[in-house]
């Protein structure tokens, strides 16, 4: 009798096992791991040359806030990673006019005006250089932002905080605002920052008029 009953359990335990089999069979395929992946940021190998294009000179108020050092004070001698590798860059090296937006992927603010600053590189192609930091982040957590926002200018990567503990800031979202001849014009740490308040601040301390 058990033996009979063994026999008419078997089929069904098979037949069970064949679907769970299929349904897995038609699960997606897991992402790819991010080392696996392409990097969606542009390489670091340009950031060494001026942009080619004229500026335009511009004038405005302080922006309420924010902190403009009497005369500019010139960048940091700091050396970074690319987060797509090759050579390391000294910060100094970045040609200006320049906008460094130090962020990370677990910040809220940082990943709330990314998309501007992606615009913003696109809108000013030849007359300035968008650059990101990505501070104690981790690589995955950067590059799955970079996907999902679309963020495509060179990112440096400064895991030690080394940039935020020269400049003595503590917060992110931080933005600097360097102009052509290196010096930092203008820190900015007010928060999301979305593209008309990017283009007033170019304007006002880079002399730099945004397209629309």
């Amino acid at each position: 009798m058990n033996r009979r009953l063994a026999l008419l359990v078997l089929p069904l335990l098979l037949a069970v096992a064949g679907c769970t089999a299929d349904k897995a069979g038609d699960e997606p395929a897991p992402r790819p791991a991010a080392a696996e992946r392409p990097s969606p940021f542009r390489d670091c190998a340009t950031l060494g040359t001026a942009p080619t294009a004229a500026v335009t000179p511009g004038s405005g108020t302080k922006t309420p806030g924010t902190t403009a050092p009497a005369g500019g004070q010139a960048l940091p001698e700091l050396t970074l990673s690319c987060f797509t590798g090759g050579a390391p860059v000294a910060l100094r090296s970045v040609a200006g006019p320049a906008v460094i937006n130090v962020w990370a992927s677990w910040c809220p603010p940082c990943r709330k005006e990314l998309p501007a600053f992606q615009r913003l590189s696109q809108r000013t192609t030849g007359q300035l250089q968008v650059v990101g930091v990505n501070s104690r982040d981790s690589r995955s957590g950067a590059q799955s932002i970079g996907e999902d926002f679309g963020v495509r200018f060179p990112i440096l990567v400064d895991q030690g905080e080394a940039l935020q503990r020269e400049l003595k800031r503590n917060a992110i979202p931080l933005t600097l605002f360097v102009d052509a001849d290196g010096r930092i014009r203008h820190i900015d740490a007010t928060g999301a920052l979305d593209d008309a308040q990017l283009a007033k601040l170019v304007r006002q301390h880079l002399g730099l008029t945004v397209p629309a």
